[in-house]
């Protein structure tokens, strides 16, 4: 039996494509799943020293970022936040937004996403580095 869902219970349910263990290597370093559940997923986060992500926003989710090593510039609808460990930000619904290594060493972080859909394909592009972004 194939259950399917209506975007509205789909959004309701807070769906999850990602799995604890999914992982992947990027340009800028390296991400891992730690967790997920409905509505959330906790990923571990490591950028390479003088890297940074993709300037991005998401239609669905939200995300809160603490830095557990090293120190990082945040970029948020263009005020820019220095954070070293220990410290944390919140990243609103659809706010542009980006991290870039500020240090020597690589910087970690954990990410905790929440919102209605979570997974690769909310992940909107606005410019990057390492050429990633697909034209409007």
């Amino acid at each position: 039996m194939t259950l399917a869902l209506t975007p509205q219970a789909f959004a309701s349910a807070g769906a999850v494509t990602y799995q604890p263990g999914d992982r992947d290597c990027r340009p800028w370093g390296t991400w891992e799943v730690l967790a997920t559940g409905p509505g959330y997923t906790v990923k571990r986060i490591t950028v390479t020293p003088g890297q940074r992500l993709s300037l991005q926003y998401h239609n669905h989710r939200a995300e809160h970022w603490t830095i557990v090593s090293g120190s990082a510039d945040v970029e948020i609808d263009d005020r820019v936040l220095h954070l070293a460990q220990g410290e944390h930000v919140h990243i609103p619904l659809k706010a542009t937004h980006r991290i870039r290594n500020a240090g020597q060493d690589d910087m970690v972080f954990i990410e905790v996403q929440y919102g209605a859909l979570l997974d690769e394909n909310d992940i909107v592009r606005v410019t990057d580095d390492y050429g990633r972004c697909v034209p409007a």
